[in-house]
């Protein structure tokens, strides 16, 4: 048999879901993610206190976060989605984190942009660190602010008002560019011409979910659904049908514990490439990396060894 007659298949791919839902504050995309099959809260800002749900403690630090993704992929458990309330939220998080480990008080000390790179690649990384509870049949759902942002199209004259992301310009892209599903949520609003001519908003009370792009927000959907929805989970309940009938993975073993065997052998050379990458500290040895850091590894061993080698080769890192 050929290599392609082996490798090729046919069919959809069935997996659990990547989706974003934004919205203005206020209308309910917590009490909606509470409707997802069997969630649980990363709530970085305190906004599930009204509701029954389950929840873990609101992370303080960027080490809170991934030490819960790790948890979440290698520990048994029955949720089947894992929902961060907020991403705009989680992104300060990060912000801190990443300045702290250049030892500045503001990203914007790093100069030219700089900052902005740095927190791009630590998002990039973070929604790599995911992959392992997707694997699982574990959804993600992220809630996001939106705001209202000039936009002018490069190919025509004047700008106009559109919602976006309420996320730093080198983050939103990532984010939506990794979902499945890019929602918005809005307050359904007519406009309306009295018989002087002028016009105003009529309703704006009911809440609607929107799955297509237009002039006026970004929005994807990869199941065909209508251009607006009702806002419930019933309305894309069809999305998650096929990946919740599939059988989940087993719990991922201890990601640290597991990179034992990978470095056997180059411990030494392994530690000097994670103090020059910054994943730990001088005197810190390769078992005291971040979880989801660890994960990133397992799934890349080879790229992992020819970079500790190509350390090692050179005498350090610049």
């Amino acid at each position: 048999m050929s290599i392609l007659a082996s490798t090729i298949h046919r069919g959809p791919l069935v997996r659990a879901q990547k989706t974003v839902i934004y919205g203005p504050e206020g209308i309910g995309k917590t009490t909606l993610a509470a409707q997802f099959p069997s969630p649980v809260f990363l709530d970085t800002e305190g906004g599930t206190h009204h509701l029954d749900v389950a929840r873990f403690p609101a992370p303080k630090t960027w080490d809170d976060v991934t030490k819960t993704i790790a948890a979440l992929v290698s520990e048994p458990h029955e949720f089947k989605t894992l929902v961060v309330d907020t991403a705009d939220w989680l992104e300060k998080l990060l912000i801190e984190e990443v300045c702290r480990r250049a030892n500045k008080t503001s990203i914007e000390e790093f100069g030219y942009g700089k900052g902005y790179v740095v927190l791009a690649e630590e998002v990039t990384k973070f929604l790599a660190s995911l992959n392992a509870l997707l694997a699982r049949g574990m959804h993600v759902l992220l809630l996001a602010h939106c705001r209202i942002a000039k936009f002018e199209q490069p190919d025509a004259a004047g700008a106009y008002d559109r919602y976006e992301l309420k996320l730093t310009k080198q983050v939103g892209p990532l984010i939506k560019e990794w979902c499945d599903m890019l929602l918005f949520a809005n307050y359904f609003t007519k406009v309306a011409e009295n018989d002087s001519g002028k016009k105003r908003g009529v309703g704006g009370r009911e809440r609607k979910l929107y799955t297509t792009h237009t002039a006026a927000w970004d929005a994807k959907n990869r199941h065909g659904f209508e251009e607006n929805l009702p806002f419930e989970f019933a309305a894309v309940a069809a999305a998650f049908v096929a990946s919740a009938e599939s059988k989940p993975a087993a719990p991922v073993a201890n990601p640290i514990e597991k990179l034992a065997d990978l470095v056997a052998g180059k411990e030494d050379e392994v530690n000097a490439f994670l103090i020059a990458r910054q994943q730990i500290k001088a005197g810190q040895s390769w078992r005291d990396v971040a979880p989801d850091y660890a994960l990133r590894v397992l799934g890349k061993p080879a790229d992992f060894l020819t970079a500790v080698s190509a350390l090692a080769t050179n005498g350090g890192a610049k």
